[in-house]
């Protein structure tokens, strides 16, 4: 198999979500995941701006401007779908409500940790959100990435050098090369697209 694009990894952590299970989808990547969630398996989205039982991202005549995800991305409406207020929505994700979330991340370290809000450069925005109350909050946390930045460095690595989002929060990461366990022993291959396990640990130093 070869290396994912964007719509193969958010495909692959769709289909290991578990039935029924409450997910928030974080901005960017992980959004794409909604496209990808079987009409039948029971998954309730929630955003962070207010909205429970999101749907996949609307296209052509389903486009309502006042209807999007917490990306600003025009979402469909399926039945049973809720709204609330903003502090309603952080107390689902800090009270332990959401089962899985899917995050974005600069790196995540052997460890299980989280960075993913500030790259730590003086000119960079910093751009939080709700991550740290989602990597906290939430029972499981999938990180969705590419393995390596533009200039070829390992996004997932022994020790992050990115200020953290959250301390050993990670439990799967899913990427354009592989997909990880995090476990307390280390870290596990689960698969790997377009490389041999061989060759991507060397590259990761695993």
């Amino acid at each position: 198999m070869s290396r994912l694009d964007r719509a193969g990894i958010a495909r692959r952590v769709a289909a290991d979500i578990p039935p029924g299970s409450y997910v928030n989808l974080g901005i960017g990547q992980p959004t794409l995941v909604a496209d990808y969630l079987a009409p039948d398996s029971g998954v309730i989205l929630h955003t962070e701006n207010g909205m429970l039982g999101m749907g996949r991202a609307a296209v052509g005549d389903e486009v309502d401007p006042d209807l999007i995800n917490a990306g600003k991305v025009p979402v469909t409406e399926p039945p049973g779908a809720s709204y609330f207020h903003h502090a309603d929505s952080f107390a689902m994700m800090r009270g332990g409500h959401l089962d899985v979330c899917v995050l974005g991340a600069f790196q995540v370290s052997f460890a299980g940790d989280l960075a993913n809000w500030h790259t730590g450069e003086p000119d960079a925005i910093p751009a939080v959100g709700g991550a740290m109350d989602l990597a906290i909050g939430a029972k499981s946390v999938y990180v969705m990435m590419t393995l390596f930045t533009d200039a070829g460095a390992p996004k997932l690595v022994p020790s992050c050098t990115y200020p953290l989002t959250g301390l050993r929060c990670v439990s799967r990461v899913y990427t354009d090369y592989g997909v990880f366990l995090i476990e307390p022993d280390g870290v596990t291959i689960r698969e790997t697209y377009g490389i041999e396990e061989p060759d991507l640990r060397g590259k990761l130093g695993l």
